[in-house]
């Protein structure tokens, strides 16, 4: 079972320093921008950048993501041409409309992976909702190509499309918020949901991180690497959830060895998705550092 991706830290694309020292935040898994963090006269020379550190830095411990610009603009292609032969884990798509720009860049990724002689499909797209539009059409974003392994919220850029103000509540992109987790769990997706801008409030972040982990969203942006670990403690599962995921996975194990098809445990009758939860239970306490002492991770 691979690491659940509590966190996405954002480092800026014309960082060098940051890129380069990227690994040791912490993060679950690692955001390169070249779009919004970026100037028009700084966009060739992140690029590059982007592209450099990607082929000769290792980051085999860590998830690579890069968000290339906008399909509207004119480093769309430049940016594909140059970012895909360097083999990042995901390319970022921002601003997703509808399924048209998800298979738009399918297309483009597609070609640039034969003639570069990487097997076809190996690049993820993340496709990320900022507008009202996209919010409608999330469902179709995520079921438009095998590619598309995640969804991810941008909520400061659809508060803009939407005419409305943010508040630390969240109240006003709660909508939002479900209909991207409801559209990625039903493709079997990832959802993530969008940064804390607030890096000076970190009780905040926390409260808010606790509530979308409760929602569903496999795990939130951050603009900063002090905002890792406050993400990463609202992913932590509390004691007694962990012994009861153990318990859980302890009982399956058994009973898949006994060809047993129907048990239970603590009285209750456990399937499949109370499995698979059970495990991600684990898999969460253990690399949050709990005793995972007993459980099956395999």
């Amino acid at each position: 079972m691979s690491n659940p991706m509590r966190s996405m830290l954002y480092i800026p694309g014309n960082n060098p320093g940051m890129i380069q020292q990227c690994s040791f935040y912490g993060a679950d898994s690692i955001l390169l921008d070249m779009e919004d963090a970026i100037a028009l006269s700084e966009k060739d020379a992140a690029r590059n950048l982007v592209s450099h550190a990607l082929r000769s830095l290792d980051f085999s411990d860590v998830y690579m993501t890069v968000r290339i610009n906008g399909a509207d603009t004119e480093f769309f292609e430049k940016d594909l041409e140059k970012i895909v032969p360097s083999k990042p884990d995901a390319i970022r798509l921002p601003k997703t409309q509808g399924m048209e720009d998800v298979k738009h860049a399918d297309e483009l990724i597609t070609l640039l992976e034969r003639e570069n002689g990487i097997l076809e499909g190996t690049i993820s797209l993340h496709a990320m909702l900022e507008t009202a539009k996209g919010i409608v059409n999330a469902f179709s974003i995520a079921t438009a190509s095998p590619r598309v392994r995640a969804l991810t919220l941008g909520g400061q850029d659809l508060a803009a499309d939407m005419g409305i103000r943010r508040t630390k509540e969240g109240t006003e992109i709660l909508y939002a918020r479900s209909a991207v987790v409801m559209a990625a769990k039903a493709a079997g997706i990832m959802a993530f949901d969008t940064v804390y801008i607030d890096i000076s409030d970190l009780e905040g972040l926390l409260q808010e991180s606790i509530m979308v982990a409760g929602l569903g969203f496999t795990g939130k942006a951050a603009i900063h690497p002090s905002q890792v670990p406050v993400i990463h403690q609202a992913y932590r599962p509390d004691e007694k959830d962990l012994r009861k995921a153990i318990r859980v996975v302890r009982a399956a194990r058994e009973a898949e060895s006994k060809g047993i098809g129907v048990y239970t445990v603590d009285g209750r009758m456990v399937d499949g998705p109370v499995v698979t939860q059970a495990h991600r239970v684990v898999e969460l306490a253990r690399i949050s550092g709990m005793d995972v002492e007993g459980a099956d991770l395999k």
